[in-house]
């Protein structure tokens, strides 16, 4: 096989490769790639089967730029492993393509550091619109740096865009996609204290020495305002900070067990921590939700499958990721919605011990 003229072994090829494979100038070569000139038709072909044997792949950012914008959008979310996060990313990837983007995901890893340099690093290759999915650092010098990017990524055509979380401020010009977060806390709360419970632990608080979370701010902020209604005072040693994983589900109940804590149920923050509590309430041989009943927040499918099926809040996750976008990409739209939650009841909880179930 021919080598590739003017590359070395290995290195990719460019477009004056293949404008010397084909005998052509770079800029007639180009214009075949680009698709936005006319080529005469011997040329074009003679281009494309160039391109064919130097396996030239167009750098699809050099194009996009050539053309006036990156014609992008970025996804940032905490964990790409958590299922929530990943449904509310098909909405956006779904909702991208159906507006000719392409998708660039990341993952903070709960950094809310990280998360900045990766808004910073978007808005200098003028993506479309950066979408930051999940609870928002509350400390005062993030919510700062943040608001200094959301008016730089407007004043450059771009925004900013807050899906499932609250907005900055009412003159900062972001697109704001929020669900009732504290609202569904409070509904699956008062469900458990309206079937007679009264000692609740709260899996999913933030610990003390970490930045304070949006998302899970509101969710214990729910579970107070629930609390305060049915005039039920709760207990601050049940309420346990945890992270969103099954892992620390099953930490954080062991603790409460080992403490010798009682408790008749369980809100955890997640479903994913509600896994966590299953399995180590079966492990201690209690039965749920005869001994305790336990709810979830998210209602992804695995609530459907673990055993019992899990009482939770729902979340409408793709249309979460498909609003974010469309209003993002069309100004002309109003630039907040809120966007309701609901509980679903399934088996994991019930009355509390002692009382009728009838």
């Amino acid at each position: 096989m021919a080598r590739r003229p003017s590359t070395t072994d290995g290195e990719r090829a460019t477009i004056r490769d293949v404008a010397a494979r084909a005998g052509v100038s770079p800029s007639t070569a180009a214009r075949v790639v680009a698709g936005n000139y006319p080529v005469a038709q011997a040329t074009r072909n003679k281009v494309l089967k160039a391109m064919r044997e130097l396996d030239y792949v167009p750098n699809a950012q050099a194009r996009a730029l050539a053309k006036g914008g990156t014609k992008t959008v970025a996804f940032i979310m905490d964990d790409v492993t958590g299922p929530s996060f990943a449904y509310i990313a098909k909405g956006v990837e779904q909702q991208a393509a159906a507006e000719g983007r392409l998708c660039m995901v990341f993952s903070s890893h709960g950094d809310p550091g990280r998360e900045l340099a990766i808004v910073e690093t978007m808005r200098e290759h003028s993506a479309d619109a950066v979408i930051l999915v999940g609870g928002g650092s509350l400390a005062d010098a993030y919510r700062q740096r943040m608001i200094s990017f959301a008016h730089a990524l407007d004043k450059s055509g771009s925004r900013l865009v807050l899906a499932g979380r609250p907005p900055l401020d009412a003159d900062v010009p972001t697109t704001v996609v929020e669900y009732d977060n504290e609202g569904g806390a409070f509904a699956v709360s008062s469900y458990l204290l309206s079937h007679g419970h009264r000692r609740i632990a709260f899996i999913g608080a933030d610990a003390p020495d970490e930045a304070p979370s949006t998302t899970k701010a509101h969710r214990f902020g729910g579970f107070l305002r629930a609390h305060a209604a049915y005039g039920v005072t709760h207990d601050p040693d049940l309420v346990v900070p945890s992270s969103f994983t099954r892992e620390a589900g099953v930490r954080a109940t062991k603790r409460l067990l080992a403490a010798g804590r009682e408790f008749t149920a369980v809100f955890a923050g997640t479903d994913m921590v509600a896994a966590g509590v299953l399995a180590a309430l079966r492990e201690a041989g209690l039965r749920v939700p005869e001994d305790v009943s336990v709810v979830g927040y998210d209602d992804i499918p695995l609530a459907m499958d673990v055993c019992p099926p899990l009482t939770t809040v729902h979340i409408p996750t793709e249309e979460i990721g498909r609003a974010a976008v469309r209003m993002a990409l069309h100004p002309e739209e109003p630039q907040y919605l809120l966007l309701g939650t609901h509980i679903v009841v399934r088996a994991s909880a019930g009355q509390a011990p002692g009382l009728s179930r009838s």
